[in-house]
């Protein structure tokens, strides 16, 4: 049995219509509940619920403290190549796209993440566009391997694979793989992945149970926010997370709700998600996933990271750069994507420690260590940002 086997679209939207009409009771008592139903969930998304973010932003940042306690892991992306073979129209990597392509030699790869260790990052994610000859699974392997050397996280943010080619990632010493569905609507996804690999909507879905048969012990999923509906895009991601850990117990699993951000290409989302309605999918996140990690890229700016850090987040990127050999030699390469948060991790995690967090740099696992004191409750006025 896989995910693309089970998943319905068409009766996740059929849930989201009846739950548009939820009372405001029925969104609090799903709110309070441990697990949730997705006939419950689904409240968690409609208009009523809406209306209630400062409540619920109460609820999750105890669920959040409850479970991680006040520490937040810090990573940073190191990425080995931006030479593709698909044509993604929102991506910067895109095949045909005038970009400097670039794709780092091992060597090269190593000089990047000391760099990384250098300024305190020993969580790396290896991320890389998809171009079956310049980055193969033997290519991978070895720079899990040498990276290892330096960091004691290694994760990979790559093409979807076979499961043997994950197994040789974990033999490498690999520690999690993070593959964002981009969007769970099939149709959505044909209209924006034209060209190459990638297009196998399907293959990509039940990649990360491949990776957990595998033997990897982390996975990171999440949708790409602006290609779809993000109510949608919500309640299919909780499916596929719970999928995960009922199917994949083996394997921690995290979420992640990035947002299109400009790119080359021009690309111009057709469901720009507002700061408001960011928030609320966070917090249904955390609500309805109270075992999940959530990540936050620099995708978003440091004033919105600061003040989502204590609605459900427990992991954040840091000092990021998105363009392959970025930390030795910025603008060498074109990047995928621009970045909203400069500050160095350095600078991340001070402000962290003023928020009451624990910044932690080297080891995933920490994360989710015993309860530590509690941070901060938000204040009042502080859960919802401006639109």
């Amino acid at each position: 049995m896989t995910f693309s086997s089970t998943f319905d679209p068409r009766a996740t939207r059929e849930l989201l219509e009846r739950s548009a009409r939820a009372s405001g009771g029925a969104v609090m008592a799903a709110a309070q509940r441990r697990a949730p139903s997705f006939e419950e969930a689904a409240a968690l998304l409609s208009p009523a619920a809406g209306d209630r973010l400062e409540d619920l932003a109460q609820l999750a940042h105890g669920a959040t403290i409850e479970r991680f306690g006040n520490t937040m892991a810090l990573y940073a992306p190191l990425y080995l190549s931006n030479e593709c073979v698909c044509t993604c129209t929102y991506c910067g990597f895109s095949m045909g796209l005038p970009v400097k392509r670039r794709t780092l030699r091992p060597d090269e790869v190593m000089r990047e993440a000391r760099t990384l260790s250098e300024r305190g990052i020993r969580n790396i994610l290896l991320v890389s566009a998809e171009h079956p000859k310049h980055v193969n699974a033997g290519y991978v392997a070895l720079c899990v391997r040498e990276v290892k050397l330096a960091a004691s996280y290694v994760g990979l943010e790559i093409a979807a694979a076979e499961e043997d080619d994950y197994r040789r990632y974990v033999e490498a010493g690999c520690d999690g793989v993070v593959l964002y569905q981009e969007t769970y609507d099939p149709q959505a996804y044909a209209s924006y992945h034209l060209g190459g690999p990638k297009k196998k909507y399907a293959w990509r879905l039940d990649a990360p149970q491949r990776a957990s048969r595998a033997g990897v012990p982390h996975l990171g999923i999440g949708a790409l926010l602006g290609l779809a509906d993000w109510r949608f895009e919500a309640l299919a991601l909780a499916q596929h997370a719970r999928w995960l850990a009922r199917h994949c117990w083996r394997s921690q699993v995290n979420v992640s709700l990035p947002r299109v951000n400009h790119a080359e290409g021009g690309f111009e989302p057709a469901h720009r998600v507002s700061d408001r309605d960011f928030v609320h999918f966070l917090l249904f996140l955390r609500l309805v996933l109270p075992e999940a990690g959530i990540t936050l890229s620099t995708r978003e700016t440091p004033h919105m990271r600061d003040r989502l850090a204590p609605l459900g987040v427990t992991q954040m990127s840091a000092g990021s750069s998105t363009e392959p050999g970025g930390y030795g030699e910025p603008g060498s390469a074109g990047e995928q994507f621009e970045l909203e948060d400069h500050r160095s991790p350095r600078e991340v995690a001070q402000r962290l420690r003023e928020l009451g967090f624990d910044p932690v740099f080297k080891d995933w696992d920490q994360s989710i260590a015993p309860v530590a004191p509690a941070a901060p409750a938000p204040s009042q006025g502080s859960a919802v940002a401006g639109d």
